[in-house]
C-alpha cells in the first residue's frame, strides 16, 4: 500500500491566489489586491517547497502546475525560481510537464516568452466564451479579440496550448453552443476544457440566483443536449473526451490532471491548496490556509499547512473510485479491491452494466458515455 501512489505519479501544484477582478461565477480561492510583494511570495513558496520535499524525498517529479487565481500575473522571475527549486529538490522527469494558467487579459508576448524560458512548456487559458456579451455577463475583463490575440501569442511560445470554455450560459441555446464550439475547435491546438456553468453558493451568481435575479439559465434538458453535443462535436474533430470535462488529441492529455484522476500523489502549496502525499506508508490529505495573508505568515513560521488527515484504505479506495471513473480509461478493479475493505458489489455492477452505465474491459471498470453524463449517480450506487 505504501507505493500505491506510483500508479498515478507525482506532481506539484502551486496556487497563486490573485486576480485582476473576481468573476461572479468563481468559487476558487482568488482575491483582488492592489499591491503584491512578489519577493515575499517567492520566499514563502521556496520555504514550502523545501518543507514538502523533506517529506517526499527521492521522487521523480512528473508535473508542475501553476493554478489560481491568475498565475499569468506572477513575475516570470518568480515562476522561474519556483521551477528551478523544484527541479533541485526532486528528480525531474525527462518529459516533465509544466503548465501555467493564464487570463487572456494579462497575456503579453514578452511575458509569455519569459515563462517559456523559465521552463513552462504548456499553458491553459481561461477564454470562457467566444461572445463579447457573454464575456461581460461572466465578469471577464477581456474581449474575444483579446482572447484570440493571446491565443496566437501562446501558440507561438508553447507547443501545448489548452483553453477553457463555459457552456449552458444565460440565454444560450444548443444551436448557439454548437456554433461556438465548432469555432473553438478551429482554434484548438490539442486540448480543450469545456465546463457546464454551475451556480455555487458564496459567489455573486449564487447570491443572484437565490433571489431569482439570475435569469435565462438553460433548462436541464437543454443543458443536457449541450453536453451531448459537446461529446459528439469534439470527437468528430479528433479531440474525444478523456475525462468528463476535458478533451484532447490522443497523447495531449493534461498529465498533471491525470495524476489526480489516477490517484497519484501531489504536493499542494499556496493559499487554499490541497494535496495527497504518502509519508511513511500513510496517505495524507493536506490543506493549506485559505487567506493569502494567513498563509504567508504561516509559511514564514514554518508551515502554510492548516491541517492534514490520514486516509484509511477505504477512504483511499472511495477517492480512487470517484476520480478513476471520471476518465475514459476507467479504474483498475484489482487496485480498488486491494485498497478496499469491500470488493465492488457485483450485483450493483451487473445492474449498471445492464443499464449501459458502465462496462468492464478485462480488469478495468469504465463509465460509458451515458454513465459519465450521470456520473454522480453511478458513483453513489457503487458506494452506497
Amino acid at each position: 500500500m505504501a507505493d500505491d501512489w506510483r500508479n498515478g505519479g507525482f506532481g506539484l501544484y502551486v496556487h497563486w491566489p490573485f486576480c485582476e477582478a473576481k468573476c461572479p461565477y468563481c468559487d476558487f480561492n482568488s482575491h483582488v489586491s492592489s499591491k503584491i510583494d512578489q519577493k515575499q511570495w517567492l520566499t514563502a513558496y521556496l520555504s514550502e517547497l523545501n518543507r514538502a520535499a523533506a517529506e517526499t524525498p527521492d521522487r521523480v517529479l512528473n508535473t508542475i502546475f501553476f493554478g489560481g487565481g491568475t498565475p499569468s500575473l506572477m513575475a516570470p522571475e518568480t515562476v522561474a525560481a519556483v521551477i528551478d527549486e523544484a527541479r533541485a529538490l526532486w528528480r525531474p522527469a525527462n518529459d516533465m510537464e509544466i503548465t501555467l494558467e493564464a487570463n487572456p487579459g494579462s497575456v503579453e508576448a514578452g511575458r509569455f516568452a519569459a515563462y517559456r524560458d523559465a521552463g513552462v512548456n504548456r499553458t491553459s487559458m481561461g477564454v470562457q466564451a467566444l461572445n463579447d456579451e457573454d464575456l461581460r455577463r461572466l465578469g471577464r475583463i477581456h474581449t474575444v479579440a483579446e482572447a484570440r490575440a493571446a491565443f496566437d501569442i501562446a501558440r507561438k511560445c508553447f507547443d501545448r496550448v489548452s483553453f477553457d470554455l463555459i457552456y449552458a450560459r444565460q440565454h444560450q441555446t444548443p444551436e448557439a453552443w454548437r456554433a461556438e464550439l465548432t469555432e473553438a475547435l478551429s482554434m484548438a491546438v490539442d486540448h480543450l476544457s469545456l465546463y457546464q456553468l454551475t451556480i455555487e453558493e458564496g459567489t455573486a451568481f449564487g447570491d443572484r440566483y437565490a433571489i431569482g435575479k439570475l435569469r435565462g439559465l438553460p433548462e436541464d434538458d437543454s443543458a443536457a443536449e449541450m453536453y451531448l453535443a459537446t461529446q459528439e462535436i469534439c470527437e468528430a474533430h479528433g479531440l474525444p473526451a478523456y475525462e468528463v470535462s476535458n478533451h484532447a488529441r490522443p497523447g495531449a492529455e493534461s498529465r498533471h490532471n491525470l495524476i489526480y484522476w489516477r490517484y497519484g500523489d501531489y504536493v499542494g502549496i499556496g493559499p487554499g491548496a490541497h494535496g495527497r502525499i504518502t509519508v511513511g506508508g500513510r496517505k495524507l490529505a493536506t490543506e493549506t490556509f485559505m487567506s493569502p495573508n494567513t498563509w504567508l505568515t504561516a509559511a514564514f513560521n514554518g508551515s502554510g499547512e492548516k491541517e492534514r488527515a490520514e486516509l484509511s484504505l477505504q477512504d483511499q479506495a472511495n477517492e480512487y473510485l470517484m476520480m478513476g471513473l471520471r476518465v475514459a480509461e476507467g479504474l483498475n478493479i484489482d487496485r480498488f479491491n486491494t485498497l478496499s475493505d469491500n470488493p465492488l458489489p457485483q450485483n450493483k455492477l451487473n445492474d449498471l452494466i445492464d443499464l449501459g452505465m458502465v462496462h468492464q474491459a478485462e480488469d478495468q471498470l469504465i463509465a460509458t458515455k451515458d454513465g459519465r453524463a450521470v456520473l454522480n449517480a453511478v458513483i453513489r450506487e457503487l458506494l452506497g
